[in-house]
């Protein structure tokens, strides 16, 4: 099974969030989801500064399987980016919670976050589509 850290956020496109004492959160793909898509070849990243809608797709990940959209789990601007994985984007299947994190942003709405799924409804929707 798929690590799903507890402390996290997630959505039900595979998306991660984690809440940094800042008021900004940080996303990324879970490890569900990079094992699913393989080995990752390119990523595309939304410029900073950009403003994104719950749902938006906002960036790309592409692997040797296939290209798959990132969508925006809250609504906000994105504040930075982690162009590391312009250059090495295998670091997403290596550690898709750590040094893998794909891009920054600060809310429009804080309490949007507290919406997305906790740990627990993310691994039994990943359980489900294993099967």
């Amino acid at each position: 099974m798929s690590n799903i850290p507890e402390d996290l956020y997630y959505t039900k496109t595979h998306e991660w969030v984690k809440q940094d004492a800042d008021g900004t959160v940080t996303v990324g793909i879970t490890d569900h989801a990079q094992h699913l898509l393989g080995d990752m070849v390119f990523i595309e990243l939304p410029d900073p500064g950009s403003e994104f809608n719950t749902g938006d797709d906002c960036a790309v990940v592409e692997s040797v399987k296939a290209a798959s959209d990132v969508y925006c789990p809250v609504s906000g601007e994105i504040i930075e980016t982690n162009v590391a994985l312009v250059e090495t984007p295998e670091v997403v299947n290596q550690d898709p919670y750590g040094d893998g994190w794909l891009f920054r942003l600060k809310p429009n709405d804080e309490g949007e976050v507290e919406d997305l799924l906790d740990a627990e409804t993310y691994r039994e929707l990943a359980e489900e589509e294993s099967h």
